[in-house]
């Protein structure tokens, strides 16, 4: 029974120090230790999304956001999570796509061409998206699987940017395409329309339905 007890105290340190030195890493690497988050991977990763987000708007280096803007910039507002917003859609490729044109806020335009439409139900109704690629993305090793998907609904001009809102995707490998409404967001220009040129949204993408996920949009323009 001695020899048990030695033995006990003799690993006891070393689980602790193991146990403690995972943490470290844990929090090294950013991964929250909540048992509750981590154990459904769908909310982590709008979770995630959203904590990125913020960071990136509270980098100095990569915040739109200028003067007071960023001095009294905490967070951005986020809908709840609603995973009735994350949808899988079927996604038909454009076999043959051609360049155009896509207006941008400033009145110059930026090359797009159209990778295909998504196809996706909600509240028992059918919807069609555009899904683009731009033609500079796709030049850099880093996003030349990058999708771009613009929309607008009828949350615009009421609790997101009057001008729509994005989402960012990769190129799916099948005919099916998740779209996360959850992890849309709004453009520079909502925030910084002196330093940046957004594409606009075109009119086949507007949505006849409220999309009540992703940022919300505080006017910093308005206050």
């Amino acid at each position: 029974m001695k020899k048990i007890i030695l033995f006990l105290f003799a690993v006891l340190p070393f689980f602790v120090f193991s146990q403690k030195k995972k943490l470290s890493n844990i929090k090294k690497h950013g991964v929250k230790t909540d048992l509750r988050i981590t154990s459904d991977p769908v909310k982590f990763e709008i979770e995630k999304f959203q904590k990125d987000l913020n960071k990136e708007y509270l980098n100095p280096k990569e915040t739109p956001l200028r003067g007071d803007n960023f001095k009294n910039f905490k967070a951005h507002p986020f809908f709840p999570i609603d995973l009735k917003y994350r949808v899988t859609a079927d996604f038909v490729k454009n076999e043959n796509p051609k360049p155009f044109d896509l207006p941008t806020s400033s009145g110059k335009s930026k090359s797009y061409q159209e990778y295909g439409k998504a196809t996706f139900t909600l509240n028992g109704k059918s919807y069609t998206l555009t899904i683009y690629q731009s033609l500079d993305l796709m030049k850099t090793a880093k996003y030349k699987d990058h999708l771009f998907l613009p929309f607008r609904d009828e949350t615009n001009q009421k609790e997101t940017y009057g001008g729509g809102k994005y989402m960012d995707l990769k190129i799916p490998e099948g005919n099916k395409i998740v779209l996360d409404f959850n992890q849309s967001y709004q453009p520079f220009c909502a925030y910084n329309a002196y330093d940046y040129s957004c594409p606009i949204v075109p009119e086949e993408n507007k949505l006849p339905t409220e999309i009540r996920a992703g940022v919300m949009y505080d006017d910093i323009y308005h206050h």
